[in-house]
Formats: structure tokens, C-alpha cells, sequence
């Protein structure tokens, strides 16, 4: 899958874009599939390619419009296009928007495009700083609560065998009061002759 480019439009980016929407004027097609395909082709969005086409490409292509208007409205009527006339056209379209590349306004366009990539990267170094310092704090929190699970394990361990320790104090106890009570049981007392208790065992 292709990276969708968000750097600087290339002259030659600029006359495709404005070959492809003269065609699809031509022929009779939408703007919006021109913008699509070039699209495709320069690995952009299809807005960009309007954008582009809107706020800078159309103005060096005013002639050119005209003429591929008149060529739609020529083939709708069956009337064969006069091919000489369109290549010179062409030509002069093209040779008049090389000539017009270091136009004042064009350094002013370039300028502005730099600002927003300047002002886009400003953004990113920013949001780049804040996204390491929140790095940072998880990273801490991590270890924070890391060594309190650990603190907690221990505690708990030590629970374990404080319990451990108490059931076998129970078990022992209850042992004795056990063989206590047998040992009770096996005395047993009787009166004498002479009216005195005697132990006698069973």
C-alpha cells in the first residue's frame, strides 16, 4: 500500500495533473475523476489533486481550458477537432506556464507552502516532545508499580507462612487436648473399704 505524499507539488506533477484534467474536460468527463486517477498515479489524495488544480494549476492553464471546452462542445456536434490547431495550443499553454515559473506569485505560492510545511513540523517536533516526556512518566509509573507488586508479594509471602505457622500451633494444641482428655479417660476411681478413693486404671 502506498504512502499518501504530503511534500511539494514538482513541475512535472503539475503537468500531469493538468493533462489528465484538459482530457477529462475533452472528453466530457468530471474533474473529480480527474483528480482520482491523478491521484493514483502520484500516490495523493484526490482532494490534494483538487486543491492543487484549483489554487494554483488552473490559472496557467486558462487558454487551455477554453480550448479542450471548445473541443467537447466540437465532438458533440460530430465536428472533427482541428489537431494542428490544438498541439499549438498546447505548446503555447505549455511554453507560456515555463516561462511564468519564477512569477512572483509563484515564489509567493512556494513561500506559503513552505511556511505550512514549516509550521507542520513545528507541530510534529512538539507533539514528538510531548509523546517522550509521557513515555518517560509511564515508564516511571511502571517501575513504581512494579516494585510495589513485588513489596505486595512479599507481604503476602510472609502472611502465608505467619498462617502456615499458626495452623500447625492449632494442629499441635489440639493434639495435646486430644491425648489429654484419653489420658483422663483411663483413670478411673473407686472407694475403698474404708470410704477413701482409690485410682484404678481400666
Amino acid at each position: 500500500m502506498s504512502t499518501i505524499r504530503q511534500d511539494a507539488w514538482s513541475q512535472d506533477e503539475d503537468l500531469l495533473l493538468a493533462e489528465v484534467v484538459l482530457r477529462y474536460i475533452r472528453e466530457g468527463g468530471t474533474q473529480l475523476a480527474a483528480f482520482e486517477e491523478v491521484g493514483k498515479k502520484l500516490s495523493r489524495t484526490s482532494a490534494a489533486c483538487g486543491f492543487r488544480w484549483n489554487s494554483f494549476v488552473r490559472k496557467q492553464y486558462k487558454s487551455g481550458i477554453e480550448l479542450a471546452k471548445k473541443q467537447r462542445k466540437e465532438s458533440k456536434k460530430g465536428v472533427t477537432p482541428n489537431v494542428s490547431y490544438e498541439t499549438n495550443e498546447v505548446q503555447s499553454v505549455l511554453t507560456e506556464e515555463q516561462t511564468d515559473t519564477l512569477s512572483i506569485s509563484n515564489i509567493i505560492t512556494f513561500l506559503g507552502q513552505l511556511e505550512e510545511m514549516e509550521a507542520s513540523y513545528v507541530k510534529l517536533q512538539t507533539e514528538n516532545q510531548y509523546l517522550k516526556q509521557k513515555i518517560i512518566k509511564l515508564e516511571n509509573d511502571i517501575n513504581f508499580l512494579t516494585e510495589k507488586k513485588r513489596e505486595l508479594e512479599r507481604s503476602m509471602n510472609l502472611v502465608e507462612e505467619d498462617y502456615k505457622a499458626l495452623i500447625e500451633i492449632m494442629e499441635r494444641a489440639r493434639k495435646m487436648v486430644v491425648l489429654q482428655e484419653e489420658e483422663k479417660s483411663k483413670v478411673k476411681f473407686q472407694m475403698d473399704r474404708n470410704g477413701n478413693l482409690e485410682r484404678v486404671q481400666k
